[in-house]
């Protein structure tokens, strides 16, 4: 039977890549091959931002309230769609149906976001700020934009950019990841379905190629991206250089909180359930817990307990609550910290009957007594394994949290109102959970880390995802009696 092939998607229809690399696309429940993708050329990424130029006077000039039809319509066809979906992306990312539903329910929130926008894209106007003179701003889309998404979520990064970025008025090219990207196509043809015009929305199969030439496009304005911080850091110089906008969301090292008054079996569960879903593929996945003074002794054992219940398998298994990790190489990198030094190892994932099967299974793992100098702690691991480090003291903990070089999420568990306040307040960190494990914020807020973890100043979705697809256009105007008319060579006054 012949291997399917996962095309692109340009001026509204499936393109063929014509391009000579293929490039696997991995079932990670079974190790086996399931589909290819063409990597694009660079004539096939040019011809997508070619789609995206015609078309965006064409989509900037419809009207705001025919922008937010098209998203209230894809938010309906997303919603009626779900379950194809979660098992598209199940199939070629390899977390659970149910964990895949939730990724769906998240990305929805954004295209209902976005369907607000002709109360979100107001601008400003000053009657009579000189005599006869009035001022108003307005809020403007930038052109041509590039997304560039991870594979831990195929559906709701992308829905974070591109919702706010069409509804603005701009055009849309993205680029997913390889690794899952039948996703993608379903999302473009959604819109499609929606009523956004052909053009207005297209994607690109490939790696770091395709990624480069959209880079290096001049008619693409501004760039988002997620993924890992030397990449990111990458995306951000490259982009810069050339004068686009760009925001780049890279790696995280999320630390979690626990105080000896905390609830143990709250924050245990909450461990757990933050550490080890999606096989902790997730950038928010808390990879650290930070355990002041007696809490380190109750809560290790709370943990393993849980650990030895927690169900892994294909996502074809309606009991799995943890599926495999994306690929071979990754899972074989993620076991290879276990063999390492720098801590007690509580739990080894590798010792599981599912690590020892077909696919890309690793169990949940948990290294205790980490110390901060070894690559427990200094790594972005992105995989199911939670460090440990114990401290005596509050101050101990948070210093911990801010000298990390990454600022994407903590989270701290008290029962002391007092102690989470000063922690909100004094975390150098963009995300903040209070007895909230993945402090992930809702569509109308903003989300984005600190430090290494963001490169740019204007996070994504929500608010700040409208100003970074927008610029602000300022007008001073007067319609003066020709009679009152004269010459004054001097800088404008207020009068």
């Amino acid at each position: 039977m012949a291997m399917r092939v996962v095309p692109h998607w340009i001026n509204g229809a499936r393109v063929e890549g014509a391009g000579e690399r293929r490039l696997p696309v991995w079932d990670p429940a079974t190790g086996q091959q399931q589909a290819t993708v063409v990597a694009a050329t660079g004539a096939e990424v040019r011809a997508a931002v070619r789609a995206a130029l015609d078309a965006q006077p064409r989509w900037r000039a419809a009207s705001l309230s025919r922008r937010a039809e098209v998203m209230f319509r894809f938010r309906d066809l997303v919603d009626a769609n779900r379950e194809q979906l979660a098992t598209l992306l199940s199939a070629e990312h390899g977390k659970t149906v149910a964990d895949a539903a939730g990724e769906i329910a998240r990305g929805l929130e954004n295209a209902e976001f976005a369907a607000g926008a002709p109360h979100l894209l107001k601008g400003g106007y000053s009657e009579q700020a000189a005599t006869g003179v009035d001022v108003y701003s307005i809020m403007q889309p930038l052109g041509v934009v590039a997304g560039v998404t991870p594979f831990n979520f195929p559906a709701m990064v992308p829905m974070w950019m591109f919702c706010n970025a069409l509804v603005a008025g701009n055009t849309f090219v993205l680029k997913p990841s390889e690794k899952d990207p039948s996703v993608s196509l379903l999302l473009a043809d959604l819109l499609r379905r929606a009523g956004l015009p052909d053009g207005a929305f297209n994607v690109v199969q490939g790696d770091k190629s395709a990624v480069d030439a959209l880079l290096a496009d001049p008619d693409v304005r501004a760039v988002s991206f997620v993924g890992s911080t030397p990449v990111a850091r990458a995306v951000y110089e490259a982009g810069t250089r050339a004068g686009k906008r760009v925001q780049a969301l890279g790696g995280a090292k999320n630390h979690m909180v626990v105080l000896p008054d905390a609830d143990v079996d709250a924050a245990a569960d909450a461990a757990v359930s933050a550490g080890y879903g999606s096989a902790g593929e997730r950038c928010m996945a808390v990879s650290v817990v930070v355990a002041v003074g007696a809490a380190g002794d109750a809560i290790v054992p709370a943990i393993a307990s849980r650990i030895a219940k927690i169900r892994v398998g294909p996502a074809t298994d309606p009991d799995a609550e943890m599926g495999p990790l994306i690929t071979r190489e990754h899972r074989d990198r993620v076991a290879g910290y276990l063999a390492g030094s720098g801590g007690t190892v509580v739990v080894d994932g590798r010792e599981t009957d599912a690590a020892r099967g077909p696919g890309f299974f690793l169990g949940a793992s948990l290294v205790d007594d980490v110390d901060t100098g070894s690559a427990f702690y200094t790594d972005e691991i992105f995989g199911p394994v939670l460090s440990v480090v114990r401290v005596e003291t509050y101050d101990e903990a948070l210093k911990l949290v801010n000298d990390n070089p990454y600022g994407n999420g903590t989270a701290i568990f008290t029962r002391d109102g007092g102690a989470a306040r000063r922690f909100q307040y004094d975390a150098v960190c963009g995300m903040v959970g209070v007895n909230v494990p993945i402090p992930v914020p809702v569509a109308y807020y903003s989300f984005g880390g600190w430090k290494a973890s963001l490169f740019g100043d204007l996070h994504m979705y929500g608010p700040e995802g409208l100003r970074f697809y927008t610029r602000t256009k300022v007008v001073t105007s007067r319609w003066p009696d020709p009679a009152t008319s004269e010459v004054d060579l001097g800088f404008p006054k207020v009068r």
